[in-house]
């Protein structure tokens, strides 16, 4: 997969990644063709499986690399690191606080956001939605800062956060679709909206490539911005509803095995 995006524009290569990571969401959606239901101990597993996923690819693969490269600037080495992913748990709050969502699990009238007549699905829908920007950015942030051609941010690094990126959206889109059918909605309605929550990651993908290769002085600050949403998202929604079943020991296991395999997916590749 490395070879094969190298000789690659680096906008190009973010976006070819990020498609990847949706189709593995679609891959996940898909599941509701097979079953009409996944227990709530697997989607409890699966959730805690995506946090440790992004929990890991923050610091392994953005805000390592962000520390590494503000080494010898005119700021000190902790200040693009703070100052990113400070700003990017507050741009996903404020997000968090604007766009109308309701959490798995969770009944319609505890949507958050404005307040809105959409549908439940559209509402649920929106909430993985709402987590699929940062992991999108993230991607694109990597490829791009892999282009500049950093020693501290290579294309392998980036291949490896996109593959455990992708992982991660399996269950993610399983647990979209799922909940639907589960709700009564058609199978192929229910995997349009599962497949539909990733569909916001090549545009961010992108985005977030454009954005470091034109202004690369901001790299440090991207590359933790894009850690500081993603932990946002990890501890505001994929935590509290792995944990809301009661399946504790399991969500809390699946979060171990989704950090340990990013963690090897990094150091492996990377």
């Amino acid at each position: 997969m490395v070879d094969a995006l190298r000789d690659a524009h680096p906008v190009l290569q973010a976006l070819l990644a990020t498609l990847f990571t949706w189709g593995v969401t679609a891959l996940g959606a898909a599941l509701v063709f097979a079953s009409r239901d996944v227990g709530k101990r697997t989607l409890d597993a699966m959730l805690g499986f995506a946090a440790g996923v992004m929990i890991a690819a923050s610091y392994w693969s953005l805000l390592a690399p962000a520390i590494a490269l503000s080494e010898g600037k005119s700021v000190p080495t902790w200040f693009p690191a703070v100052v990113g992913f400070m700003a990017g748990g507050l741009f996903l709050g404020g997000i968090d606080k604007v766009l109308p969502h309701v959490h798995l699990g969770f009944p319609t009238a505890e949507a958050e956001g404005i307040k809105t007549s959409w549908h439940r699905s559209v509402l649920l829908v929106s909430a993985i939605t709402l987590h699929n920007i940062p992991e999108g950015l993230a991607v694109g942030v990597a490829f791009g800062a892999a282009a500049a051609g950093y020693p501290e941010a290579t294309l392998a690094a980036a291949v490896a956060l996109a593959l455990g990126i992708g992982i991660q959206n399996f269950p993610e889109g399983t647990a979209v679709s799922m909940p639907l059918r589960r709700e009564g909605m058609s199978r192929l309605k229910a995997f349009g909206f599962g497949q539909a929550s990733g569909m916001v990651e090549p545009i961010a993908g992108v985005l977030g490539a454009l954005a470091v290769i034109v202004a690369q002085p901001l790299l440090p600050y991207a590359l933790a911005f894009a850690a500081g949403a993603m932990i946002f998202v990890v501890v505001e929604e994929l935590i509290p509803e792995s944990q809301r079943g009661g399946n504790t020991d399991l969500a809390t296991m699946g979060a171990m095995a989704g950090f340990t395999i990013m963690m090897l997916l990094d150091v492996a590749l990377g």
